[in-house]
């Protein structure tokens, strides 16, 4: 049963956080898109810290043209300010929001710098809306783009913009793809993740992303909530997730009416 819960967990989080291409290199966009550099990639700070790691990487593998953190203040906002202020004292995440975070992790351990920060949005909605406010505000002109959001959330952030943009080019490439196994006694990750969920908490989060990517009346598709379109849930993720509700009950991530 064990290993059941744990390969349920995989087939929900390689659902959630998918990655369109194997790796970010101009070589991966060209074999499968035709292209050598999207017009713009974001990175999304609900992610855990390695999403900061991943943008570094793109940025110098010069994967797009334009690179832009988008984040205010959210449901994971405190954790990653304080994950960041233990592994790097010298900086100072007190009050500040997702997008800032990132880009003084950028900076303190990269050199490098995205082109704009989004600060004010503070739940997936809004990230996408906002974030197509400021491409607009900024006069960036777009038909190509790198999502990068925190695995958990990545396929609710692509749907979010595919109901806005759907005539564009939406590439995915989630912030990490974790497995986890069933050893010593206990669930935990085959590999370390830079700034990875204690396991208790991505599983929370996972359970909690399909309810809201059910198309019915609870959910967020447009026979619900009308926050992003259409996805369909596959039977073997609907089957996982009703596998992980018995051991796991409803205890569900409900969203915060503080970021609503």
């Amino acid at each position: 049963m064990n290993e059941k819960i744990a390969e349920a967990i995989n087939i929900l989080g390689f659902f959630c956080g998918k990655r369109d291409i194997t790796e970010l290199s101009t070589k991966c966009l060209k074999d499968k898109y035709g292209i050598e550099q999207v017009d713009v990639m974001v990175l999304f700070g609900g992610s855990i810290l390695c999403g900061g790691d991943i943008l570094a990487q793109a940025m110098r593998n010069q994967i797009a043209k334009k690179y832009i953190i988008v984040g205010g203040a959210g449901h994971t906002t405190e954790t990653l300010r304080q994950l960041v202020h233990r592994e790097y004292p010298q900086i100072v995440t007190e009050n500040l929001p997702e997008a800032e975070v990132f880009s003084c992790y950028l900076k303190e351990v990269y050199q490098l710098e995205a082109d704009a920060l989004e600060t004010r949005s503070s739940n997936c909605g809004n990230n996408i809306t906002n974030l197509i406010a400021l491409l607009e505000e900024k006069n960036i002109t777009w038909k190509s783009i790198i999502l990068c959001q925190d695995a958990t959330m990545q396929h609710r952030m692509e749907a979010g913009l595919h109901k806005y943009a759907s005539e564009k080019l939406i590439i995915n490439y989630a912030s990490y793809q974790a497995k986890v196994c069933y050893q010593e006694a206990e669930l935990q990750y085959q590999i370390q993740i830079h700034g990875m969920w204690k396991i208790d908490r991505y599983i929370n989060l996972l359970m909690g992303e399909i309810p809201r990517l059910t198309d019915n009346a609870e959910g967020y598709g447009p026979n619900g909530k009308k926050f992003i379109c259409h996805v369909d849930i596959p039977e073997n993720v609907r089957e996982a997730f009703e596998l992980l509700k018995t051991v796991y009950g409803e205890e569900t991530r409900a969203a915060n009416p503080l970021y609503a």
